[in-house]
């Protein structure tokens, strides 16, 4: 792909990945790049404008990240935000201090010269008073030579900055996140009006040109065989495989009977009948659930259902390529995303590293496998992934479902997992998804589900004493699964799915609500 590109040197914010998806909303294609990289990614990326992220360090602090000098030498528009603000100013003859108390939340800025005809560029179009979001302990106190405030706020005199004839901006708040509502604009300005981006980055561009690259990496007799669990990653990296080379592309969906109610014939419909794809529907219930048998930690249920399935698909690929013979060529195609890419690339010393959990996707395939990797979905975030498969014409209930764990249900039920146990959850977490779609709030969430808990309290149903499960109703919304918050739903909602729960699903005689965030929580139990 040859897009016009901004590159977003990362410099451990943990808006990092925000910015990159906010210039991408721009439809102006994003990359991010650790700043100690820069040297010899830069170069290549050949990038439009460059913008420095904020991070924890100080910038007059021995061993804190520098400005690589590639970045002012490409001679391309820069943008620094909060940390890359003051590491600007440090780095071009400024002064940058301890700020006297953390400015951390809501403020108001100020634009920098009056009419809208002689302010920056950077704020084109936009009021002279902005609403952003602060979080700095330092602050610039002398600029740079040549540079001016081009925006204030009460405990910033040097909120926003810039030095005009070089291009090169700064921003002491976040234009990135939510609570600076113009941000987008800012950020839209310094792509598009500052570094001349035309908006080139488009789910149809992407379409047209990953399917293009697909049929020449697979060539005109490679077969691709695809895991396909019913979510939006695989099913968008299938069809665009699929809309490459058709026939040759063979999915293979593996039952662990672990899937919420419906869920494996609703991907056997949707994909064999009216996506008319090649399905093999591998059907291996009594395997997982004999593997899960008397297993009450959750890691070690994560590892058993990620072994298992690896050798199920294992032996069902081998199976494929034994029909299509040693001579042909075999892709695995995967629906590896981009915030992937970046954690592995991020991740390569993990010797502090502590396991909250096992990543809620079962685990790859063994090394010594034969095929070839496809990730057609490497470079997209989650909301471009789901750009594209309304584009491509997938169902709704396919774009928009909700994250679900590769472990399933496994990770809902705390303690045992047998038969009757996820069947009582399956109906339980059934009546409340419905409920939440008739209310029109499924799309307003981020994730909803139900836990079946480790312990029976004790009711009265009819004239008679109950000693019945207990069932827990999780809803949260998120911009980035990094952090969420529970989801205020109504009450009359709630009181609906707890009554119906109640009364239609045998063994049930308490419903509650987890109003816990995350952090301190995860969003999953288990």
């Amino acid at each position: 792909m040859n897009h016009q590109t901004i590159a977003v040197l990362d410099y451990g914010s943990q808006y990092s990945q925000l910015i990159c998806r906010r210039v991408r909303e721009a439809q102006v294609y994003a990359e991010l790049i650790s700043w100690d990289q820069a040297a010899e990614r830069l170069p290549q990326l050949r990038p439009a404008g460059i913008i420095l992220s904020g991070g924890p360090n100080s910038v007059y602090e021995p061993g804190a990240p520098t400005l690589p000098e590639v970045v002012l030498e490409l001679g391309v528009p820069v943008l620094g935000i909060c940390y890359g603000l003051q590491l600007l100013a440090h780095t071009l003859g400024g002064r940058v201090s301890p700020s006297r108390e953390r400015e951390y939340g809501p403020a108001t800025l100020t634009v920098a010269g009056g009419e809208a005809g002689t302010r920056s560029p950077l704020f084109a179009g936009l009021p002279s008073t902005l609403q952003v979001w602060m979080s700095h302990g330092d602050r610039v106190e002398q600029l740079p030579p040549g540079f001016v405030a081009i925006g204030r706020s009460d405990n910033s005199p040097f909120a926003a900055i810039a030095h005009e004839g070089r291009r090169i901006y700064g921003l002491q708040f976040h234009p990135e996140v939510r609570h600076t509502p113009q941000g987008m604009a800012i950020l839209t300005n310094f792509v598009k009006g500052i570094c001349g981006c035309t908006g080139d980055w488009t789910p149809g561009n992407f379409i047209q040109e990953t399917v293009a690259q697909i049929q020449e990496r697979v060539g005109p007799e490679g077969h691709v065989i695809c895991g396909l669990s019913g979510g939006v990653d695989s099913a968008v990296a299938a069809t665009l495989v699929h809309r490459a080379i058709g026939d040759r592309l063979t999915c293979v969906f593996v039952d662990h009977g672990l899937l919420r109610q419906g869920e494996a014939e609703q991907v056997v419909e949707t994909f064999q009948r009216h996506q008319g794809m090649r399905l093999v529907a591998v059907d291996a219930k009594e395997e997982f659930l004999s593997d899960l048998a008397g297993v009450t930690d959750p890691e070690e249920k994560r590892k058993r259902i990620g072994a298992r399935f690896i050798r199920v698909f294992e032996a069902e690929a081998a199976r494929l390529a034994a029909q299509w013979g040693t001579d042909t060529p075999a892709f695995l195609a995967q629906g590896t995303l981009y915030p992937d890419v970046i954690e592995s690339a991020s991740n390569d010393d993990t010797r502090n590293a502590r396991t909250i959990k096992t990543h809620h996707n079962v685990g790859g395939l063994p090394a010594d496998m034969t095929f070839q990797l496809i990730e057609p979905l490497r470079m997209l975030f989650k909301d471009e992934v789901r750009a594209v498969g309304e584009v491509l014409g997938l169902p709704e209930e396919i774009v928009w479902r909700h994250p679900f764990p590769g472990p399933g249900l496994a990770i809902r039920i705390l303690g045992e997992v047998t038969w009757e146990r996820l069947e009582t959850l399956r109906q339980a977490d059934a009546i409340f998804l419905e409920e939440l779609r008739r209310a029109g709030l499924y799309r307003q969430t981020s994730q909803v589900f139900a836990v079946l808990l480790p312990v029976r309290s004790v009711g009265v149903m009819g004239d008679g004493r109950t000693y019945a499960h207990v069932v827990a109703l999780r809803a949260v919304t998120t911009d980035d699964f990094m952090t969420a918050d529970w989801a205020r739903l109504p009450y009359e909602l709630l009181a609906r799915v707890s009554n119906r729960i109640v009364n239609e699903v045998d063994g049930v005689n308490r419903v509650v609500y987890d109003i816990s965030s995350k952090p301190p929580a995860t969003i999953e139990w288990e």
